[in-house]
């Protein structure tokens, strides 16, 4: 057996000890008269406690079911859940918030909700969610998972530091673009410690949104004609973003980015000795705003006032728009349990009566429902009334430009490609066009031969 056999044969049986590690033994079984319903996730540290209440209100809500959740943060939870499918022993549940739908769908791996619910409960369910949470859990026309969180990007705009520049919030592309240069002049010498505005790759599927772009045409029968990313739209937004590696050069951008490596652990850029005056995160940075606000008094500091805006478009863009992700259930296709899992299911999202429980979860995970009628309960107005900020990422929510990578088989490839087309083009100056042509084009290769071999 050579080196590379031995590794993969280490790496396998590492990871069959881990899931055994986290399922533990199973003697402990659930109340006589209880059926086991074994739930995978992925959270960790904070979170941890408040999934095990939930997990703990589910089970005390009825006697038929009982919730065994089982925490595996980390990486390789898609190869863990592949095990468990190769042995014949996957969980009945699985939380996940990485674009898989399409590709575990595709792949046979996963039960339809069309097999779960009625088809008066999807009726509803249709109606119930926001269109990003339908698109998050749909491929190919049928829902696969049901999504019981949004995760919504906006701008973080620390006002006070735009106040002492004369600039107000930022409403259009120029605004963004004239804070990026009075915050931080092109002019001005290497080893910059602010900068009012900087574009992150990764976000390339956001403004390509916004820039009124569509990184697919799922109606399309031909896969040649299904991948976009190369569209003049989000070429025109990535050209965009490249003329901020023009303004101060693509190695001080890269080294301005690589900056935030050293700060301690998730820190939030904008709050480290002002880094940013602007910058773009989703709605769980609204709880660090208030952890940050709350140590600065305690201090006797004061503290920078903080707004959020919705992206900025430009002419014939889109408002209101941007990426998309969250947090969605999926039951596999040899799972034990699939009713017990399907009745967690809508306990924990909240539907079919179970908004109230819903509105708690997500108030106290900071999350964005998944649907108007669970924001619309009392207990999380109240997490809106303490969190100000949240109002906007729960307006956008509900917006039909809030888009999530597109549901192809191929997307965890196809999200790669983008973000490292955007790389090339930000920190090593390639031409926008080229690069996002030459992504389109391997990933076309690759979901033709996906396609293929169904």
């Amino acid at each position: 057996m050579n080196v590379r056999n031995l590794f993969s044969a280490a790496l396998v049986i590492a990871l069959l000890v881990a899931i055994v590690l986290a399922v533990g033994v199973r003697s402990e079984g659930p109340p006589i008269g209880r059926e086991e319903v074994v739930f995978w996730h992925f959270w960790g540290g904070r979170d941890r406690p408040i999934v095990e209440r939930i997990v703990d209100r589910f089970n005390q809500s009825q006697d038929r079911y009982w919730v065994r959740a089982i925490a595996m943060p980390g990486s390789n939870l898609d190869l863990k859940f592949f095990l468990s499918v190769a042995g014949g022993d996957p969980p009945d549940l699985l939380n996940q918030d990485d674009p898989i739908v399409a590709d575990w769908g595709h792949r046979g791996v996963l039960t339809p909700l069309d097999e779960l619910a009625t088809s008066d409960e999807l009726k509803r369910l249709d109606d119930w969610l926001y269109p990003a949470a339908r698109q998050l859990g749909t491929y190919e026309g049928r829902l696969y998972a049901l999504c019981n969180g949004l995760d919504i990007r906006a701008l973080y705009c620390n006002e006070t530091l735009l106040a002492e520049h004369g600039l107000e919030l930022p409403k259009t592309i120029d605004d963004l673009d004239l804070i990026a240069e009075t915050v931080a002049p092109s002019g001005e010498t290497t080893g910059r410690r602010r900068m009012g505005y900087l574009p992150d790759p990764r976000r390339l599927w956001a403004w390509g949104i916004v820039f009124g772009g569509s990184f697919a045409n799922l109606q399309a029968t031909d896969p040649a004609a299904m991948v976009t990313a190369d569209s003049p739209e989000i070429v025109e937004a990535l050209t965009w973003m490249a003329g901020y590696s023009r303004r101060y050069g693509p190695s001080e951008l890269a080294a301005f980015r690589s900056g935030e490596q050293a700060l301690t652990g998730a820190s939030f850029p904008l709050l480290s000795d002002r880094r940013y005056a602007v910058v773009m995160d989703g709605q769980w940075r609204v709880r660090d705003l208030e952890t940050a606000e709350s140590a600065a008094t305690a201090n006797g500091q004061v503290f920078d006032r903080f707004a959020v805006v919705p992206l900025p478009s430009p002419l014939g863009g889109r408002s209101e728009a941007g990426w998309v992700n969250g947090n969605f259930f999926v039951v596999p296709k040899l799972a034990h349990n699939k009713q017990g899992a399907w009745e967690f299911m809508k306990f924990w999202s909240g539907f079919e009566g179970h908004e109230a429980e819903a509105a708690q979860a997500c108030a106290a995970g900071g999350w964005i429902p998944a649907s108007q009628q669970v924001v619309d309960q009392r207990a999380y107005q109240q997490a809106i009334e303490r969190w100000p900020l949240l109002r906007t990422f729960v307006r956008l929510a509900a917006s039909e430009n809030q888009v999530p990578i597109p549901a192809l088989p191929v997307a965890s490839m196809y999200n790669q490609e983008v973000v490292r087309a955007a790389q090339e083009v930000l920190y090593r100056g390639a031409d926008p066009a080229e690069t996002l042509q030459a992504a389109s084009a391997r990933v076309r290769v690759r979901l033709e031969e996906v396609l293929d071999a169904r």
